[in-house]
């Protein structure tokens, strides 16, 4: 059995770096929580995704290609309300109110993703060992996808590299329809549910969110919109290719990418600090990109996330100097890429070489 451990002792590192920190905010007299700023941004994402569907089933526009475009507007939408509204309320860094984590936790059902679900394979599974094999879900091995050296190699995945951006595509499509069923049997065995939750309410639950996500966004429009059934499902493909892609994009650079580490906990007896485990498995992109920071979510900060889930992402931008210096102060690596291109570059040159 493995004896990897990952440690949450006080250590010098650990101990400046949050004194630091909390003085920030205590200093320029700031919550951890949402501000103005993230409040626009709640309602720009959901405007995004809303207002073109709301749009489509008053007006019934005639027009295919004007159908195109909204549903890949909504693509766009529903990537921020994932990176920004969804992330940070399923945190519950959004508000120090649980109710309003809760109910803004709400818009995970607007995107077809399984709130619950979602927390166990994100906040429980990914952030307690990024990279680490066997552990995060969010590398586990998936067959046709290489995501770590201590994975399976066989002869597609030489081809990886290729094929990877159909596969990003598909992402939210398998999520909304598939993936969550399967996670919640996978997740009821390694008991991750409570005790007393039976798996079949568990999956009742699933189906009953799913239903309704499929409803409203499928249904509805094949009902209310001039066009055949198949032309309304290539419109409904058409959003999550855009946001499969779009998400996949923003969230494998961070983690999978030459100046990561990845860790076989079967292979390695060794305890490692939890923070310093954060900066050595995951990396920053374009971060003087006020763009960039504005639509990932600021996931582009991926560090200052990994080490402070429990503050809004709205802040990573001021927290991030004081994570630079006291990395730099005790030796600890902090990794980042120039720009989001160079990150997206630098995640496929990876795949390209786990495929080799």
């Amino acid at each position: 059995m493995s004896t990897y451990k990952l440690s949450v002792d006080k250590t010098p590192f650990t101990i400046a770096l949050k004194q630091r920190v909390s003085q920030l905010f205590t200093e320029q007299n700031i919550k951890r929580s949402a501000n103005y700023e993230m409040k626009l941004k709640t309602v720009t994402a959901l405007s995004i995704y809303l207002l073109p569907y709301f749009f489509m089933m008053i007006f019934q526009p005639t027009s295919y290609a004007l159908l195109v475009a909204l549903w890949f507007t909504m693509g766009i939408g529903m990537t921020m309300i994932g990176t920004s509204v969804m992330h940070d309320s399923l945190h519950g860094s959004y508000s120090n109110k649980k109710s309003v984590n809760y109910l803004l936790g709400v818009s995970a059902w607007l995107v077809g993703v399984d709130p619950t679900i979602w927390k166990l394979q994100h906040n429980v599974l990914h952030h307690s060992y990024p990279n680490v094999e066997h552990m995060d879900d969010d590398i586990n091995p998936r067959y046709v996808l290489r995501l770590s050296p201590n994975q399976p190699k066989r002869w597609f995945h030489r081809f990886q590299h290729i094929y990877a951006v159909l596969l990003y595509s598909i992402s939210t499509l398998i999520w909304v329809t598939a993936k969550d069923f399967t996670k919640t049997y996978k997740y009821y065995k390694r008991g991750l549910f409570k005790k007393e939750r039976k798996l079949s309410h568990a999956l009742i639950e699933v189906f009953f969110r799913k239903t309704s996500y499929l409803f409203v966004f499928l249904y509805v429009p094949i009902l209310l919109l001039p066009f055949s059934t198949g032309q309304v499902i290539l419109l409904f493909v058409i959003l999550h290719l855009t946001a499969g892609l779009c998400l996949s994009l923003i969230f494998q650079p961070a983690h999978v990418i030459h100046t990561s580490d990845f860790v076989d906990p079967d292979a390695e007896t060794k305890e490692r600090n939890w923070y310093v485990h954060q900066l050595l498995t995951t990396s920053n992109y374009g971060i003087n990109n006020r763009l960039v920071f504005w639509f990932s979510g600021g996931l582009n900060h991926q560090i200052e996330h990994h080490l402070f889930p429990n503050i809004c992402h709205i802040h990573y931008r001021k927290i991030a100097k004081i994570v630079m210096e006291t990395t730099e102060e005790f030796q600890i690596p902090y990794h980042t890429q120039k720009t989001f291109g160079h990150a997206v570059y630098h995640h496929f040159k990876m795949l390209r070489d786990l495929g080799k």
